[in-house]
């Protein structure tokens, strides 16, 4: 199985190119084109020289704006790339958008989120659910799509918070444009876990020194599972049929926007 490389910052940890990922008909993923991230708010100057060193000429940001403020804004070089695109995007149904801001500021508390996991898991599956389908989500995604279908805003990068659910979420919806088959996607989005297992265990054990008895209850999430990607697939299925017709119907993918996808992002 391809692995795609990550970019070796200290402080992003599940920053990577996606280039290189196989497409089922013969194709690469082309690298030094699409990049996917974590929040930047914490690079180190080496970071930031790492990311220059990218030449990116788009960031979009998935993260809302309460976000930010808890959180921080991006560090990026300067001058900063041409387009810095915000795509803010949180349920407020929802309580795991705002409970994993809360856990990375070290905010969280029982009475800010429900520290049971069979709930937190299934609180997850809905959020996947609402990233596929709710107008929302399909409009931000639909036009970070066409933002990659335009080489002007190339090299790009997309991240949100952890780099896990919005930011897998699109992964997998662009890399689904681009003929990456589902084995492969779902490989991609499960490395997250590996990548930013430092940054997890440091929030279970700070809960655990704050006094919350089982810190390991908010692994739901902070992990990237199998079940979350399948359960959006299975969304956009009995929503719109197959994936063809979700990026056509659902996220506005026309025709134009799919073969920039590919001329792109395609070698």
């Amino acid at each position: 199985m391809t692995l795609v490389a990550t970019l070796g910052l200290a402080n992003a940890t599940n920053a990577r190119d996606l280039g290189g990922l196989p497409t089922a008909d013969g194709y690469r993923v082309r690298t030094g084109r699409l990049f996917r991230a974590n929040a930047l708010n914490r690079l180190t100057e080496a970071d930031i020289e790492a990311v220059a060193a990218l030449e990116l000429a788009c960031v979009i940001d998935l993260r809302g704006e309460r976000e930010v403020e808890m959180v921080g804004e991006d560090r990026l070089p300067f001058p900063p790339p041409g387009q810095l695109v915000a795509l803010p995007l949180s349920d407020p149904d929802n309580q795991v958008f705002a409970a994993v801001t809360a856990l990375a500021k070290g905010r969280l508390t029982p009475a800010s989120a429900p520290l049971d996991p069979d709930v937190l898991a299934s609180e997850m599956l809905r959020a996947y659910r609402w990233l596929a389908i709710a107008e929302p989500a399909r409009a931000a995604f639909g036009r970070a799509l066409r933002l990659m279908a335009d080489p002007r805003s190339l090299p790009l990068l997309f991240h949100c918070t952890a780099g896990k659910d919005r930011t897998g979420w699109l992964a997998a919806v662009v890399l689904s444009a681009l003929g990456v088959e589902r084995e492969v996607i779902a490989a991609d989005y499960l490395r997250t876990t590996e990548l930013n297992q430092t940054g997890i265990d440091f929030m279970i054990g700070r809960l655990e020194r704050n006094g919350i008895a089982d810190g390991s209850a908010v692994r739901p999430m902070l992990e990237a599972r199998p079940e979350y990607l399948a359960e959006a697939y299975a969304a956009v299925e009995s929503e719109y049929g197959d994936m063809a017709i979700y990026l056509r119907d659902g996220l506005g993918a026309d025709n134009a926007v799919m073969a920039g996808l590919r001329a792109n992002l395609l070698e």
